[in-house]
């Protein structure tokens, strides 16, 4: 199937979009678009049901003509994978998502890589500018917004949902133009290469960030250390088990239904069924690996348990985190960036955590650190220093 553009209704006869659901025509896609200094990338997927999102469409582009992709008809070419794998810098908004979709379905990592809406962060105090916004700001075109919300998977797709698609990868190039001007006359494509280079280096889950996730819970400081050792034990399971299941996390088990079981540190069926939210079909499924897991934690050498974190309402905690955060707070404003890109608030207190059990700092490292690691450890120092 191919759109050109007098097969479209009228409104849509200015765009060239091809439609490529055949391995001889991606492949014969991919030949045009090697050549090129910038591919712009974007896909459609549907994940309500599972964990792993799957792919219902890979939008390509560089230049006047936007190549929509049917990964539901085609697999990934060896040609296709070349070029998202090595050849043009690659553009993409928001790129997570879309780094799990492509990586999934092409099994290779996107590089080079420019996302647009980091680059966007290193310019402005929004740092999480949407695309239809981000148009706007750097071409003053206004996108449709009308196939948001569209079935993807459904075939065939409509004028309207091909010219949205097309639209979505057609004007990163334009944006991307002017970005990369501004970033230069700041001084900041350093910056923003190491900070693609970051997301495609976190892109894909492993056993190790599974064992990490634990962390995200900002009420870790309530427990005590045999409690956040079941915790980091309980969603280090779910989150392999998820995966092998191809579940959505909550459709197995919820994060915060794991804390409270954490919490309650049951020993029996019985004691998890005093857990609040804890479904009896979940209890019946999963009951005996949950108990297991806490009585692992329960009898965990002391010495492998982690340290219980300070609380975040005390006065000392307070006063770290306020001379920590007016550091972040002042730097971001000299450089017109929002704080959160300069160091988020779970980083600032786990500085705070680190100085008040009197551990070793993790400082920010790269640019970050340039900016900010002297004057943080400084803080702290102060701080310190008059109590």
């Amino acid at each position: 199937m191919s759109l050109a553009p007098e097969s479209l209704a009228p409104e849509n006869r200015d765009l060239d979009i091809r439609w490529i659901d055949t391995p001889k025509a991606l492949d014969e896609a991919c030949e045009a678009l090697a050549s090129a200094d910038t591919l712009a990338l974007d896909t459609e997927f549907f994940r309500e049901s599972t964990f792993f999102p799957v792919p219902a469409l890979v939008q390509l582009c560089a230049g006047e003509t936007a190549y929509l992709v049917d990964p539901q008809a085609v697999a990934a070419t060896p040609a296709l994978k070349a070029l998202l794998s090595e050849g043009p810098l690659k553009l993409l908004h928001a790129s997570s998502e879309d780094l799990e979709v492509l990586g999934g379905w092409a099994g290779v990592s996107i590089w080079p890589l420019v996302d647009t809406q980091v680059a966007q962060s290193l310019l402005s105090e929004d740092p999480a500018m949407g695309y239809q916004r981000l148009v706007e700001h750097w071409t003053g075109h206004i996108l449709p917004k009308d196939e948001t919300r569209s079935d993807w998977l459904e075939r065939p797709l409509s004028d309207s949902q091909c010219r949205y698609a097309a639209l979505d990868v057609i004007y990163l190039l334009e944006v991307w133009q002017a970005q990369r001007a501004a970033l230069e006359a700041l001084g900041r494509l350093d910056w923003l290469e190491a900070d693609c280079a970051a997301i495609v280096g976190q892109a894909g889950r492993s056993l190790d960030a599974d064992s990490q996730w634990y962390l995200r819970h900002r009420q870790l400081w309530r427990l005590e250390r045999p409690q956040i050792e079941a915790y980091r034990r309980l969603t280090t399971w779910r989150e392999g088990e998820a995966r092998a299941r191809n579940l959505p996390r909550g459709w197995l088990i919820s994060d915060k239904l794991l804390y409270a079981v954490a919490e309650r540190m049951p020993k029996d069926r019985h004691g998890l069924a005093q857990v609040e939210g804890l479904k009896p079909g979940v209890i019946k499924r999963e009951g005996d690996t949950l108990l297991a897991l806490v009585r692992e934690a329960r009898h965990c050498d002391e010495a492998e348990l982690a340290e219980a974190l300070p609380s975040p309402l005390t006065g000392p905690f307070k006063k770290r985190f306020k001379a920590l955060k007016q550091v972040v707070t002042g730097q971001a404003e000299r450089l017109g960036i929002a704080p959160e890109v300069l160091m988020r608030r779970r980083d600032l207190e786990s500085l705070v955590a680190a100085n008040l059990l009197d551990r070793p700092l993790v400082l920010p490292n790269g640019w970050r650190g340039q900016c900010l690691s002297d004057d943080l450890a400084a803080a702290l120092n102060q701080v310190n220093a008059h109590e």
